[in-house]
């Protein structure tokens, strides 16, 4: 089946996706249309312009990138899939997906802050909770892996191969490009490790951060 993935790899979100269709090994065509340059672009395929966007061969429009990824794990045989089906080892894999998430939603709201919204219209104590938040998941992810450290994070050399590996790379790298200073990689030594060779296997290379 032929895939359309649209939006932009500087958006977690879809990077996500890219990555994990990478890993899958199921073929798509990425169409980088920014949501804000390419607003008029991007509604004319999702009126509702929301990133990242999937077109099915038949043009069937998936929003959501978890959505998405469901989705597309009913497509592949059970040793490509990126979510165990055993309850036992599903639940660490969503748990750690889910704080990436996290992240990524928090990062995000601080980029908008910063980039979008006027210096006099920010409210400080908001951004500040906001940035705790995002404090607190990478807090998480950090002392989950310290605990009980995955598979994915001892095999030096071996690309993610559960969901958990690749949220979690994506949103450090994200924060990192998007937020530069703000979290520091002294604290979080886990996942900077994990991120740096992550981001030097083949399915993040061919979905580049990019902006």
């Amino acid at each position: 089946m032929k895939f359309e993935l649209i939006g932009m790899l500087d958006s977690p979100y879809v990077r996500r996706v890219a990555i994990s269709m990478q890993i899958m090994g199921l073929p798509y065509v990425h169409r980088a249309i920014s949501v804000f340059r390419g607003y008029d672009a991007f509604k004319a395929i999702n009126p509702v312009v929301k990133a990242p966007t999937l077109v099915t061969g038949d043009g069937q429009v998936l929003t959501d990138s978890s959505l998405i990824l469901q989705y597309l794990e009913t497509l592949v045989p059970e040793a490509r899939r990126l979510v165990p089906e055993d309850p036992e080892s599903r639940l660490p894999v969503l748990r750690l997906a889910g704080l990436a998430l996290v992240a990524c939603e928090k990062a995000v709201q601080i980029a908008y802050e910063n980039n979008l919204r006027p210096e006099d219209k920010r409210h400080q104590p908001w951004i500040d909770r906001v940035e705790s938040q995002l404090r607190a998941a990478f807090d998480e992810i950090e002392g989950d892996l310290r605990d009980s450290p995955l598979v994915w994070a001892k095999k030096a050399g071996v690309a993610p191969v559960e969901l958990d590996g690749v949220s979690v790379a994506v949103a450090w790298h994200f924060t990192q490009r998007m937020l530069p200073g703000l979290i520091d990689p002294a604290d979080y030594p886990l996942q900077a490790a994990w991120s740096a060779l992550a981001e030097a296997q083949e399915p993040f290379k061919a979905a580049p951060y990019t902006s």
